[in-house]
């Protein structure tokens, strides 16, 4: 077993507590003065999202604005578990959006009904070329090869253990990250030889990281539910947006970014 050559994990609740704190600012920045005294004309939702979301639900939201011209749909992106704390915290927002149903189910006193609206599954990220010729999640186990996996308190981090327990594979990451993205990062910049992200992650950076794919068999389901908030200002237009995930230009949206139809 060699030494971590990155940090090793932090606690469950630091770690929650930091992403939280990490999102209190881009939630501030949104928008400018005139837009929060006014609204311009507009109802705005406040949409928390898993980071695994943040490419397609940013052309989800150019979209639904289209439809829906009375409504401003702005976004702030981080680990699931992160957005949970954002929400007992009580942070202004509208809907929740996880990559997984255990974090939902964790907020159930502060949300509507769930629904699930996608569904995602894991690939072995590499380098591009995949350089160190990974091949399936025995590879993993070599421990030359510098593997990244995220938290298992982040809904990837829990898919990716899941699925190396029951192969009975044992691996020792030298990191672990708070969210999916952050993972692909480390590897997208040569940082780690391998890591475990959703599908559609991957597809986000070609021609800087490949994907091995996982068998069917072996691999594991993601689930992305989304639920309004209690405590939004905007009840009825949120539940609305909640909807509409599940609508055929939304479905259109999802399957073109790679998420599997719910």
């Amino acid at each position: 077993m060699r030494s971590a050559a990155f940090p090793l994990p932090t606690p469950r609740r630091a770690l929650a507590a930091l992403g939280a704190a990490a999102l209190l600012l881009p939630l501030a920045a949104c928008g400018d003065d005139s837009d929060e005294r006014s609204g311009g004309g507009k109802t705005e939702l406040t949409v928390l999202g898993a980071a695994s979301l943040t490419d397609v639900f940013k052309a989800a939201g150019k979209a639904y604005e289209k439809e829906h011209p009375g409504t401003r749909v702005k976004f702030s992106f981080a680990g699931s578990q992160a957005l949970a704390a954002q929400v007992e915290q009580g942070v202004p927002a509208d809907v929740l959006a996880t990559a997984d149903t255990t974090t939902m189910r964790g907020v159930r006193s502060e949300t509507g009904k769930p629904a699930v609206f996608a569904r995602n599954r894991l690939v072995i990220a590499t380098g591009e070329g995949n350089p160190k010729k990974v091949k399936s999640l025995e590879d993993l186990t070599d421990s030359s090869l510098k593997v990244v996996l995220a938290a298992p308190e982040v809904p990837v981090g829990r898919y990716g253990k899941q699925v190396l327990e029951a192969q009975k594979l044992k691996v020792e990451p030298v990191s672990q990250e708070p969210d999916v993205r952050a993972v692909l990062s480390k590897v997208e910049l040569g940082e780690a030889d391998a890591g475990l992200v959703y599908k559609t992650d991957a597809a986000t950076v070609p021609g800087k990281v490949d994907a091995v794919d996982i068998p069917d068999r072996q691999n594991a389901i993601a689930s992305y539910p989304a639920a309004t908030l209690k405590s939004s200002g905007h009840r009825e237009e949120a539940a609305e947006f909640v909807h509409w995930l599940s609508t055929p230009p939304a479905q259109k949206l999802l399957r073109k970014a790679g998420f599997q139809r719910p």
